[in-house]
Formats: C-alpha cells, sequence, structure tokens
C-alpha cells in the first residue's frame, strides 16, 4: 500500500493527461473537419494560427478542470467529479464558440461543436467510471483510528461515513477514557488518524508519535490553528518567528476589492436586469405580497445594514420569531423554492454591494438576534467581522447553508487569514459551480431554530 502512495499523482496524472488530449484531439479534428475550411472559404486574413486556437482551448480546459476539481478521481465523489468535467467542457465549448464567431465575424453553425460535445461527454462518463474503479482497486479505503476528547463525535463520523470509498474509521478512543500512552500506542495499527478536537497538549503528542512512525494524520483545527496558517513567515534571526497582523485587509487590498465589487455588481445588474424583472412579476402574481424584503444583517465592525432579497417565503414567515429556513420549510412560496434552489433570491444583494454595505466576497451576513445566540456557544464568533460580509464566500463555496457557526466561523477565518485578489476570483467562479448543487442550499433540522447543534469548542 505504501509503496502504491507514492505513485498515486502519476496515476492521477497519466488519468487527466489522458482525457485532456482526448478532448484537444476531438476538438482539433472537429475544428479542421469545418471551422477552418470555413474560415478559409471567407477569406479571413487573421486565420492562420490553427494550433494556436487549438492549445488555447486546451489551456483554458485545463484550468477550469483544476479550478473545478475535474481531476480529483479519488478525492472528490464520483457524481462530482463527473459535474466538475462536464461543467469544464461547456464552458470551454462555450467560450470555443464566441472565438469561432469573433474571428471570422459571422454565426457560423454551432453544430459541428454541439456534435463534438456530446461524443466528449460520452467520453467523460467512461473515463470518470474506469479510472473510479482503478483508483478503488488500487487504494482501498484507509483504516482510521479516531481520537477524541468530550465532544461527541457523531457528527464528524457522519461526514467520514459518507465518503466509505475513501475512509473507514475502525476505532475510536476517548481521551478522557484512555491514557494518553495507550493512544499513542494504538497509533501504529492503523494507517491513519483522526484528531477530533482534542486539548492542545495531547495532540501535539500524538501528532510527533504520528510523524515518528509515519502514519497520516487528519486534524480538526482548532480558531487559533487557523489564525497561525494564515500568518507570515519571519526570517530576521535564527529563530522563525510567524506574524499575524490580525487587522483584516490592508488598505491596497480594500481599494483593489472595491474596485472589483463595483465593476462586477454593475455589469451583472445592467446584464440581468431582465431577469430582475420577470422574478418580481412572478413574486407579484403569486401572493400579490412586496417583491423585496429588507432584513436587519450585520457587517465589517459589527455594523448593523438593511439587506435586499426577493422575498421567497410566506409574508407572515416570522411571526414566532427569526429562524433560518428548514428542511422542507413550508413557509418557502413556490416560486421562492425555486428561486432559493438557483440563489436567485441572492440578486438584490448587488445593490448593497454598489452601496458599500457589502462585498462581492466574503462571511455571510448574519442577522444580529442570531450571531448573538452564536456568541453565547461561540464567544469568537465575531472575529468572522474583520471584513464585509459578501454575497459569496468561502463558507458559502465550501460550507452549506446549514453548517454549524463554529465550522462557518473557521471558514470565513481561512478566507480573511488568507486573502488575496486571486482568493476572491477563484470564489467567484467555484459559486458558478455550486449553483445548481442541492446540498448548498439544504436548510437546517425541523427542530432546530438556528444552525447551532453543539458546544463546539
Amino acid at each position: 500500500m505504501k509503496k502504491r502512495e507514492q505513485f498515486k499523482r502519476v496515476i492521477n496524472f497519466a488519468e487527466g493527461f489522458f482525457l485532456l488530449a482526448t478532448h484537444i484531439l476531438l476538438f482539433a479534428f472537429m475544428w479542421y473537419g469545418y471551422y477552418a475550411g470555413e474560415l478559409e472559404r471567407l477569406g479571413n486574413p487573421l486565420f492562420r494560427g490553427n494550433w494556436a486556437v487549438i492549445g488555447i482551448y486546451g489551456l483554458i480546459l485545463f484550468l477550469l478542470n483544476k479550478l473545478y476539481g475535474g481531476f480529483q478521481i479519488g478525492y472528490l465523489r464520483l457524481m462530482d467529479v463527473l459535474y466538475s468535467q462536464i461543467l469544464s467542457l461547456i464552458c470551454t465549448n462555450i467560450v470555443a464558440y464566441a472565438q469561432i464567431v469573433l474571428v471570422s465575424r459571422e454565426y457560423l453553425s454551432a453544430v459541428p461543436l454541439v456534435r463534438t460535445t456530446v461524443f466528449q461527454i460520452l467520453l467523460i462518463l467512461v473515463w470518470v467510471f474506469v479510472c473510479k474503479k482503478i483508483y478503488a482497486a488500487l487504494y482501498p479505503p484507509r483504516q482510521i483510528l479516531l481520537v477524541c476528547y468530550d465532544r461527541d463525535p457523531d457528527d464528524m463520523i457522519t461526514k467520514m461515513s459518507s465518503r466509505q470509498d475513501k475512509y473507514e474509521i475502525c476505532d475510536i478512543t476517548d481521551l478522557s477514557e484512555e491514557s494518553l500512552e495507550s493512544v499513542c500506542d494504538m497509533v501504529t495499527n492503523y494507517e491513519a488518524v483522526l484528531i477530533y478536537d482534542i486539548p492542545a497538549r495531547e495532540r501535539n503528542i500524538i501528532l510527533k508519535k504520528c510523524f515518528t512512525e509515519s502514519v497520516r494524520t487528519y486534524v480538526t483545527p482548532k480558531i487559533s490553528d487557523i489564525l497561525l496558517r494564515g500568518s507570515d513567515d519571519i526570517h530576521l534571526f535564527d529563530t522563525p518567528l510567524y506574524l499575524s497582523r490580525n487587522k483584516g485587509l490592508s488598505g491596497d487590498q480594500i481599494i483593489l476589492k472595491r474596485m472589483l465589487d463595483l465593476a462586477f455588481s454593475l455589469f451583472t445588474v445592467i446584464l440581468f436586469s431582465p431577469l430582475f424583472l420577470i422574478i418580481a412579476l412572478l413574486i407579484k402574481l403569486y401572493d400579490g405580497g412586496p417583491v423585496l424584503y429588507k432584513q436587519p444583517r450585520l457587517t465589517l465592525d459589527g455594523k448593523v445594514f438593511d439587506i435586499y432579497k426577493f422575498r421567497s417565503m410566506r409574508m407572515d414567515s416570522e411571526k414566532n420569531g427569526a429562524q433560518l429556513a428548514k428542511k422542507h420549510d413550508d413557509r418557502i412560496t413556490p416560486v421562492g423554492r425555486v428561486l432559493r434552489s438557483l440563489h436567485l433570491d441572492e440578486l438584490p444583494q448587488l445593490f448593497n454591494i454598489l452601496k458599500g454595505d457589502m462585498s462581492l466576497v466574503g462571511p455571510r451576513p448574519e442577522r444580529p438576534e442570531i450571531a448573538e445566540q452564536y456568541k453565547e456557544v461561540i464567544p469568537e464568533f465575531d472575529f468572522r467581522l474583520k471584513v464585509k460580509a459578501g454575497l459569496t464566500g468561502y463558507a458559502q463555496v465550501y460550507g452549506k447553508y446549514n453548517t454549524t457557526p463554529y465550522d462557518k466561523l473557521k471558514l470565513d477565518l481561512t478566507y480573511i487569514e488568507n486573502y488575496s485578489f486571486w482568493l476572491d476570483i477563484k470564489l467567484l467562479l467555484l459559486t458558478f459551480k455550486i449553483l445548481f448543487q442541492k446540498e448548498n442550499t439544504e436548510g437546517i433540522d425541523a427542530t432546530q431554530i438556528t444552525a447551532i447543534k453543539k458546544r463546539s469548542e
């Protein structure tokens, strides 16, 4: 198993290279079989770089697959890889057709490209299935020892069990019941160890033991770990130092981020203005109520502002007080259910961004009364207010609507501590991927009012 581990990246590279090369060959065959001749017939003097166009096609397809995880066989679920591959392919082929139109200055037939796309999707289906079979045969699920302390590990076990192709929790040991020495002795009996929210001293000893024995280790990070992970290295002396500035964004980052907010929001509002009108009409025709609703939310430094959304619930939805949307929530209207599934109810927040209350990317804006409930359990919850609230963000992309507030805080801090302009661009592109993934809009359980489940730390 250990020898096979050394070649996992090589195998994944070979699988990805084969699929990418085949896609490029199919596109090249279609290009020379139709579009190159059409451009020559039109006498377009600009078209002399067939291989340049094919090369650009391959580069765009590669970059989108890298971004969306299309090559991550064994890491992502089978359906996630399939979805990522098809999404990347369709986006690339749309860009390719736009390029064809620009070069030819005419709307050439899209039929050859559509036909090629169908063949490419069939290829992806076969490729994903075969690669998954190869990966499962070479890399069976890792046998894992879960080490916990005083926190119920059931939620983590449920999450790990959802990937039985990857993880198998074979044993659970509680440090409040077992000695640290006996836990360290158990480490060598497993392929990996999952350290689940245990005290720092014991965690460090187990980590060092796993490092000594070359045992793979998974760790759920604490807030302090995320703050350190985003720090800068200082090598002014022969003693390494970590620097955490703890001030949010710098001046130049704020200016660049605001420029992106204004440009993207204004362009999107103009582009989708017909869609705004259609949505408004549907909401009004359903029950005659207001199209928009305003609600107090929190942003940078705890400032309260009124957020704008398309109304997706009944007008009396909060007669019993503030609460998050639940699974199968009967307060959501039929129109609202469609809007929420596609995140279209969030579109009016573009006006909040133009006003400066929000940013395109940032922590989800929480309601003040719900944030107060979270702070009773997690005093550090306000750490996420170091930056403006966002229309999308790290927690929105990598989490869900019903993600626990503690995990949401960790994701938001990861974004704040590792902020860059390119991270914003990446998250915006990834947001397009999750628009059609239903699990990201999944509500809380019917027994919950907020996303709080248990005390997290």
